[in-house]
């Protein structure tokens, strides 16, 4: 687990809500303070939807919404003259991506034995900081994914121009 500190949050709000950065990645949970607080769970909700988009939905194994899903509403609920008084906004890395991860780092970790790796930001009305973490299903002292992961958010971050300072 690191603690990263958004250096440029203009620069971020911008990535975050007016690119495609981080649309594919699962919403674990969002919360918005402005006037009054909105909170989204991240989860579906398929007896909401028609039983073919329900189906479509199951056999994609989608249980979780995307940011892109619900970025668009954010997006409205942020935008205006004044700041909001704080977010919270906690990604999940996507399967493929732990996958990718695994290989990539040569860890002796099986997919399945992860949980999820999350990307939790923060924002307190005055700096956005940026929490990994890592869950796993069954208990391990090996750090070995956590330090992965913290290296490849770093990456990530970098390549996508989000200026960063570590705590």
């Amino acid at each position: 687990m690191i603690v990263l500190r958004i250096t440029q949050l203009k620069n971020f709000m911008n990535r975050l809500l007016c690119t495609e950065t981080f649309d594919r990645f699962p919403v674990s949970e969002t919360s918005i303070t402005t006037f009054t607080t909105f909170t989204i769970d991240g989860s579906f909700h398929l007896d909401f939807f028609d039983k073919e988009t329900a189906g479509e939905l199951n056999t994609r194994g989608r249980t979780q919404l995307l940011w892109l899903d619900v970025k668009k509403f954010c997006y409205s609920v942020i935008k205006g003259k004044r700041t909001p008084l704080q977010f919270k906004i906690v990604f999940q890395l996507p399967e493929k991506n732990c996958e990718k991860l695994i290989a990539d780092y040569e860890l002796s970790f099986d997919p399945e034995q992860i949980f999820g790796l999350f990307l939790n930001f923060q924002y307190n009305g005055e700096q956005l900081l940026l929490t990994t973490g890592t869950s796993l299903k069954l208990f391990t002292m090996d750090k070995s994914l956590d330090r992965a992961f913290d290296d490849a958010v770093r990456k990530f971050l970098l390549k996508q121009e989000i200026s960063f300072e570590e705590l």
